[in-house]
């Protein structure tokens, strides 16, 4: 299992942690305001931080990870410009046979 689908599947759970925070907030709140609301709702703020801190760096990651790809793509192109045009008109040519045939 590679990290990236691990830090996905933190981030989901963290997320369902956060929804049945939500919820039980909800039941909470719906039937008396006092002292186990303040609880609950203090639970899921910290929660809510820590997603969205999570969230944060995995957008990083993500930014990150899109740079490197452009970099190295831009890196191919230059070393190897006639490749990147018959690979362009390549894929150019397949979209137009599947967009011809709808």
């Amino acid at each position: 299992m590679s990290a990236n689908t691990v830090s996905r599947d933190k981030l989901i759970t963290d997320f369902k942690v956060v929804v049945q925070d939500a919820e039980e907030l909800l039941k909470a709140t719906a039937a008396t305001v006092g002292e186990k609301s303040t609880v609950v709702r203090q639970r899921i703020e910290e929660n809510l931080r820590e997603a969205k801190a999570k969230l944060a760096q995995a957008e990083a990651i993500v930014i990150d990870k899109t740079k490197e790809a452009a970099e190295a793509t831009d890196t191919y192109v230059r070393a190897n410009p006639w490749q990147a045009v018959g690979i362009a008109a390549g894929l150019g040519f397949l979209v137009g046979v599947l967009v011809s045939r709808r």
